[in-house]
This record gives C-alpha cells, structure tokens and sequence, in this order.
C-alpha cells in the first residue's frame, strides 16, 4: 500500500512537471511569435515624385504594397506599412526626409533616387544600420564597400558604360567626347567609360561637364566648345530633362547632321517609354540617337504587370498619360524583394527591435530631436536577407552576385528613327553585342571574339546608313603643324626649297599624294626642324609631336622601337634597314682560280672520304671480286683508282657484294651534289666579275677595331653602341655623301673609316654613282619609313590607308623612280666576291655516307666471325687446340682467302668422306666373297 502511494504520488509529480513545462514552453512560444511576427513593418521610400522616374515609381510601390498585403503567404498575415516622402528635386530635402525615417522605427528606406543623396544617405544608414534599397541611384562608387547598408536594386551604371564602350570598339572609333552632368552621378559614371574604354584601348578625348542644373547658355557655351574638337562620337550622361535641352541646343548648332555620333546612357530611353508621344520638335532633336535600355526579358508576370499598367495609372492622368518606363518594373520588384526578405529575417529568428543611439544622447536640446533617432537591432540580419533572396519578378530572375550586383545585366541597344525607335541589338555582360535576346545565349559558352559581336544597320544624324568616320578637322581655322626634317644631305629624300617656305623630295611627294587620295580637305602647314646644315635628329622630332609642339611629322623617318613607345606611324611607304658599305676591289681570274670553289677544309675532307669509301669498297669485295685482288702492290692502285675515278664516274671495277654496292650508290649520289656544286661555283668565279673587300658585313666589324662611319643624325649611333656594344669612340659621324666617299677612300690608316653603316634607302642612292663601294654583308636590320602622328590619332589611320592605295595603282613606284632611280654607275655583271662552299654546307651528306660504311664494315665483320667461326670449330677437330696468335693469324688467313676456295674445300671434304664410305663398303663386301669362296671349297 505504502509503495502504492509512492507510486501515485510519483506520477503526479512528473504530470506537475510535464504541465509546468508546456505551459512555459507555450507561453515563450506565444510570446516569441508575437515579438518576430508584428502585425505592421513599417518601411519608408524617398523620391521625387514629379520626376520622369518618380512619378512612375510611385505608382509601381503603390501597386507593389498592395499587392505583396493582398498575398499572405507572403509575409504570413504581416503587412508592410509604407511612408513615402517626396525628395521635390532637392538633395538636401532627400537628407532632410531620411532624417525623419529615422526618427519612427523604420526597417528599410525604398529610395533614393539620386546618387547624389545616396552617396550622403548612405552614412546615416551605415550608423544606424537600417538598409536603403534603391531602384534609381546607378553610381558604380556606391557598390564600394564605403556603403555597407546601400542596396542597388537597379542596374550599376558600370555595365552600361561597357556597353557604350563596346559599341564604340564594335564600329571601329578611338576616341570619344562626353558630356555629363558635373555631380557624382555624372562624375562616377563618365570616370567607370573612362577606364572601359581604355581597356578596349579607345579614351575620352575631351570632357565636357554641364552645371548640375544647367541653363541654355550654359549647355550652349559647352556645346561649342565640343563642336571646336576633332571627334564626333559624343556621350551624353546626365538627366532626363536636362538631356533633352542638350540636345536641342546640339540641333540648333547643327550639330545633329551627319558626321555626328551621339550616344545617351538609359535617359532617353526613360523618356521615350514615359512620356510617348513626345512632340515633334523634341522627336526631331533626337534624330538617329543611339540610346541604352535596361533589358528585361518577356515573361508572364510582366505582360500581367502591364496589362494593369493602365488601370493603375488612371488616377494620375490629369497631366497626360504616363507610361511604363524600366525604372517603374525595378521599382515594383523591390518592394517584393524587401517583402521577401523581411518573410526570411523572421524566419531566421529575427526579431524588431531599435536602441537609442548612445552618440546622439549628447545632442539633446534644439527643434532637430537628433536624440530620437535609433538604431535597428536587425538591421544586419536583414541586410544579409536581402542580399540572399533568389526570386522572380517582372524583370526577371532576381538575385545579386558576390560584388552586390544584379545577376546578368543586359541593355537594349535603341535607335531613334522617324516617330519611333528601332532596336539594333543587346549587349550583355555574359556574351557582348548580339542581335539575338540575352536569355537565348545564356545555354551557349561565353563568347566575347571580335567575329561574335554583331549588331544591325543603324540610321544615324542626318538620315545616313554610312558609318561615320567618327572625327573631323576642327573648325577652329588651324592649320596642322608638320614638323619636316630639314637636312643638309640626301635632299632628294626631302629638302628645303631655298628661298621658300616650301620642300620638295621623294618623301613631300609621297605625303602630297596621300593627302589627295583623302575624302576630306586636311589644312597643314610644314614647318622646318633643323637648319639646314647639319642634320637633325627625327628622334627629337618624333618627341617634339608628345610635346605638342607639332601635330604630326613627315619625312625620312625610320620606324624603330623607342620612336614606336611616343607616335603612331602610318604604314611604312619605303623599306629600309642599316647596311654596311664598304671599298672593294676587282678580282681577275688566275691560273689556281680552279681551286677558289671550296675552302681548304672542304677539298681536304672531300680527299679524305675518296680514301675511305675506296678502301671500304675494297674490304667488302676484296674475298669475291677479282678485280680488287692480286698483289699488295695492285690493291693499292686498285683503291686509289676506284676512288678518284668516282668523281668522274669512270670506274671500271664491277661491285658484286650487296653491302658494296650500297655503299657505292650513296657514296656516288654525294659525288654527284659535290661535283654540281663544285661546277657552279667555278662557271661563277670565270664568268662573272668579281669585287673583293676585307669587310664582310657586320660581323667584321664587331671582331675588328677599325673605326666605323655613321649619318648624322641617325639612330644608327645608337644601335650600334647599345644593342651591338660598338665603343663610341670607334663611331665617325659623317654629313655629306662626297665624306662618305672620302673617309671610305682613305681608310682606317689614313684618318677615314673602314665601312659606313647607313639605312639602305641612302646607301643605294649614294652607290648609283660610286662604283668603288658595295654593301657588304647582309641587312642586319629590317625596318621602313613612315609618317608620325600623335598617339590613337585618326588621321594616321585614313593616311595608311591612302599609302597602301598609292602602291596598288603604281603611284609609289612612280614617285621613286622619279627621285631615286640612278645609272649612272651600273653594277650589272658583277657582285661581291662569292664565300668559298664551306665544308658545314656539305657536313650532312658526309655524315650519312661515312654512317653507311661504319654500318657496312660492321655487318660484314659480323659475317666474318661467324663464318670462321664454323671454319675453326672443323679445323680444331683435326689439329686440336692453338694459342690465340696461331688463332688470330688463321682468322686474317681466312679473311684474305677467296670466297671460292672455301667453297672447293668444303666439296673436297665432301668428296673424301664419300671415298670413305666406298672403300668402307668395298671392304666389307670383300670379306663377304672370301668367307664365300672358302665355303664353296670347302663344299668341293
């Protein structure tokens, strides 16, 4: 009984226990749903409502918040409570509308509009960690991680400024002009195509920054200054409205006509999808504009959006109608974002929370009640909740990547035609420029080559299906400044017409034709670098072109690498290279003029090979071949004769061994190039006259000591001395071809110069009438002369361009022969004096026919030993074992033996052992027939 009641008593115990606990657990329960799931979140949203973005916008967050109330599985039964405050054009009211969020327990700010305010907003919500998430404020700084709790929800205007940058690469243009707002919208986004366009290796060539709220004189004056540059590919980047004046300003200075390029970043696109139909003065400014959309793709939640679109707007038409711009559909899908993650914060265990913020309890006393903003508890968890949401919305998939940036971004490539717009291609980050939708190459690899980029005809200003050049002169009235060498020699390359501020030369006339071949009137003036009499360094002058002392330089200019690192050269008009001139002398032929083909090496290793593959032949066929037998004495003549008469194909020896045979055919196939090249080269030396020089070519005079002659002013001096490391005390610098000719004449010992080294272009035109000299050696540099221009300059391109025409109709061979083509000194019938056939020309064949006998006296020793091997097993049968001399003497006896005496031995053998086997038989069949006789008698 008594463990009966303890028993009881322990069972309601544990029920107590059990009861206490659900109740705990229900009661925290109840009271942590309570805490984490409000019935209201309050969120805030600041823009300017009358803007072409903000008036849209309202209207998206409006049906946004309806609709994410309307659905709760959304939130499940919360609801978003939005407080929307207009910014009214004002940064500073943004700030002030901020402040006040911040005073009322506010979780998220949908806003702002502007970079310019997110750029200060941001640093409130740094501190009191409430995320802003904007669907409008596109500056690429503000993704930095400066801005923790900003949250782009729109495309960063990064990508749209690789955009422009790629069509800019795509249709060939170099430089570009833009103009911007002069805020940190306009700044930081002119800076992000700044660096784009460098990495396609194009640039901005001039900036031109409006004032943040520009006026008509203000737009006017910076237009004029655009209209005095060279370039014509102009990037607008500033606001809706203010993008619009300028491009009225651009049509009343003609400056929408052909030739022009105008680019604008998505403004205009906004415009043109809000405000449709615009009037027809503002759709004649725009013209054959290219402009940006941010691209969303069909779906059906979009095509329901806009289906609705109309109705939504219905209450707002007192104005006129307003359409859906991009902006409006990025607007939408934030609200749903932030509704989601909010849904995700609660369910991560997120509770609502704010504390007072400890550094604002200071400020206490005045109208601002700074102290009664707090901080968010939350903010953190949210942010993070934010940046991990992975939905669906109008605009497509929605998610951001690791640099908290919208996943893919892509554009719509727009152009203005007529009383619409035509699209001519997208861009996307994922595979550059096409004609085919984004989402249709996201199944394909990556594919960014110059042969995947394509986009469709564009109509451009002016009502023009031609691509625009892209530049022009300015009209500003200035001449081209054309630095011209004005040198002291040579001045049939160019020179100064005396008396005159005029040149004249081959180089002036190649120049003169080129700029004729232009489809445009190009103004210079040449100008004179040099005096006259010494000649002037085209290095300086190349130089003097990044100095901004001249626009461009034309002459003899060579085009070589440190020239390369300043300028932009045309395509080379005339080749040359440095060459080495030097004295020579006419050589006669002589009575040994038959030895002159092949150097001494050469005769002596072709004697060698005769001995050897004579006496190779000899051993092969020394045991079958009587001819190649008989006393010591014939041998030897006989290996001497079959040698030397190879070289004639006049043996008289048969071969009839396979191995000598071989041997003979390679041996004669090499005979046979020795002799042709021996042939030529003699008909060479006693035909043609030859010229004779100590010099070489460059290499003599590296090894020598011997001083060497130079042109002034030529970038000959230092290539000799820093990439050959000739002493520049060994280097003369010469002016005149007449002290070409003297130092040549009087040599290193007479106070001259052993060789000259000079580009070929003058060299050939100073040996036409000076046939003591010759080039000497070969070319040892290879390089040509061009026209200098300033780096990525457009005219240096259309210049090559007329170069290459000049050559293809003649026109350049034509413009030499006038200046450069001499006889008076005709060098016909004789050239330097031709290098002996060196033994390396010949060194493979030698290696193949001594490789055949080392390989055919291997096989045949081989042979040999096996046959005597065979010979001495049956010999030591008979006589028993000998010493290893004895052996040895056997072995060259045998060697020496005639093939056919081995053999009648072999049948002799044979023949005795057969008489063996006879007498053998008869033997016995003798003693057969005598036991037969004696039986017979004794049967008698």
């Amino acid at each position: 009984m008594f463990k009966k009641n303890i028993y009881q008593t322990m069972n309601l115990f544990w029920v107590l226990v059990l009861m206490v606990l659900y109740n705990g657990y229900l009661s925290n329960g109840l009271n942590r749903n309570a805490s984490t799931r409000p019935d209201v979140v309050n969120i805030g949203s600041i823009f300017t409502f009358d803007s072409t973005i903000g008036k849209v916008a309202k209207v998206a967050v409006e049906a946004a918040i309806e609709d994410v109330n309307s659905t709760p599985a959304v939130l499940g039964g919360t609801k978003l409570k939005l407080t929307m405050l207009d910014s009214n054009f004002s940064g500073f009211m943004g700030i002030v509308e901020a402040l006040r969020f911040m005073e009322t327990d506010t979780v998220a700010i949908i806003g702002p509009q502007t970079s310019v305010t997110a750029h200060v907003i941001s640093h409130v919500a740094n501190e009191l960690q409430v995320p802003l998430l904007s669907f409008a404020a596109t500056d690429p700084t503000l993704a930095s991680l400066q801005y923790p709790f900003f949250v782009r929800t729109t495309q960063n205007d990064l990508f749209q400024m690789a955009a422009i940058a790629e069509i800019v690469e795509y249709y060939e243009w170099r430089e570009v002009i833009a103009i911007y707002v002069d805020d940190d919208h306009g700044r930081n986004g002119i800076a992000a195509l700044g660096d784009q366009l460098a990495a396609r290796r194009c640039s901005i060539s001039y900036k031109a920054p409006l004032d943040a709220v520009p006026s008509k004189d203000n737009i006017r004056d910076v237009l004029v200054q655009v209209a005095l540059m060279e370039s014509r590919i102009l990037v607008v980047h500033t606001y809706a409205g203010r993008g619009l004046d300028v491009l009225s300003e651009a049509q009343y200075l003609n400056m929408m006509d052909s030739g022009y390029v105008w680019i604008t970043t998505n403004w205009l696109s906004t415009i043109l999808d809000t405000d449709a139909p615009l009037p027809p003065q503002v759709i004649n400014n725009i013209q054959g504009v290219i402009t940006l959309q941010m691209y969303t793709p069909d779906s059906e939640l979009k095509a329901n959006f806009i289906s609705r679109w109309s109705n939504l707007t219905s209450k707002e038409m007192d104005r006129g109608p307003i359409g859906l711009n991009t902006y409006g559909l990025y607007a939408y899908d934030t609200v749903w974002l932030l509704a989601h993650a909010i849904d995700a914060f609660f369910h991560r265990g997120g509770n609502i929370s704010f504390s007072n913020y400890s550094r604002l309890s200071e400020l206490q006393g005045g109208s601002l009640h700074l102290d009664a903003m707090s901080i968010f508890n939350g903010g953190n968890l949210l942010l993070d909740s934010i940046l991990q949401v992975n939905m669906t919305g109008v605009i497509g998939p929605l998610k951001f990547t690791s640099d908290r940036n919208l996943f893919r971004p892509a554009y719509e490539i727009i152009n203005v035609i007529g009383t619409g717009v035509r699209r001519v291609g997208y861009w996307s980050n994922y595979s550059g420029l096409s004609v085919v939708p984004p989402e249709a190459l996201y199944m394909k690899p990556p594919n960014h080559s110059s042969s995947n980029q394509r986009l469709y005809g564009v109509i451009w200003p002016g009502q023009t299906t031609q691509k625009p050049r892209g530049w022009v002169f300015p009209h500003n009235g200035r001449q081209l400044r054309i630095g011209v060498p004005n040198r002291a020699s040579f001045r049939e390359f160019v020179g100064e017409i005396s008396g005159t501020d005029m040149f004249k030369g081959y180089c002036i006339d190649v120049f003169t034709a080129a700029i004729n071949l232009l489809p445009y009137a190009v103004p210079y003036k040449l100008i004179p670098f040099g005096d006259g009499r010494d000649n002037p360094s085209c290095t300086e002058l190349v130089r003097l072109i990044t100095a901004g002392v001249y626009d461009a330089a034309i002459g003899d200019i060579a085009i070589i690498t440190n020239r390369t690192r300043m300028v932009d050269f045309t395509q080379p008009y005339i080749e040359s290279g440095l060459v080495v001139v030097a004295p020579v002398r006419k050589l006669n032929s002589n009575a040994w003029a038959f030895l002159k083909p092949f150097s001494r090496m050469m005769w002596g290793v072709t004697g060698l090979f005769f001995l050897i593959v004579g006496a190779v032949v000899w051993i092969l066929e020394h045991r079958l071949n009587d001819d190649f037998r008989g006393p010591p004495r014939k041998q030897i003549v006989t290996i001497l004769w079959f040698s030397f008469s190879t070289w004639f194909f006049a043996h008289r020896e048969n071969t009839v061994s396979t191995l000598g045979r071989l041997v003979l055919i390679l041996w004669l196939f090499v005979v046979l190039i020795i002799n042709s090249s021996y042939t030529a080269s003699l008909t060479s030396i006693l035909t043609v006259q030859q010229l004779s020089s100590p010099i070489k070519g460059i290499e003599s005079l590296l090894t020598g000591s011997d001083p060497i002659g130079y042109q002034q002013g030529s970038f000959a001096r230092n290539y000799l001395t820093e990439e050959l490391g000739i002493h520049e005390s060994r280097l003369i610098p010469l002016k005149l071809p007449e002290d070409y000719a003297k130092a040549l004449t009087d040599g290193p010992n007479n106070g001259g110069v052993a060789a000259v080294v000079d580009e070929r272009a003058y060299i050939e035109l100073f040996l036409s009438s000076r046939c003591e000299f010759c080039i000497v050696g070969r070319e040892f540099t290879k390089n040509g002369w061009g026209f200098a221009f300033p780096r990525d300059s457009p005219l240096a391109f259309d210049m090559s361009t007329a170069i290459l025409k000049l050559s293809e109709n003649g026109e350049l061979q034509r413009i030499h022969d006038k200046w450069l083509m001499r006889s008076a000194c005709s060098s016909q019938g004789t050239k330097l004096e031709v290098d002996r056939l060196q033994l390396r020309s010949f060194s493979g064949l030698f290696f193949i026919c001594g490789l055949a006998c080392l390989v055919a006296l291997l096989v045949y020793f081989m042979h040999m030993v096996c046959q005597f091997s065979r010979y001495y097993s049956q010999e030591s049968e008979s006589s028993g074992p000998s010493s290893r001399s004895a052996r040895l003497h056997t072995f060259l006896s045998f060697v020496n033996e005639r093939e056919l005496v081995k053999t009648q031995s072999k049948r002799r053998q044979m023949e005795m052992a057969s008489n063996r086997v006879i007498e053998e038989d008869e033997s016995i069949n003798g003693s057969k027939k005598i036991r037969t006789e004696m039986v017979s008698n004794r049967k008698c």
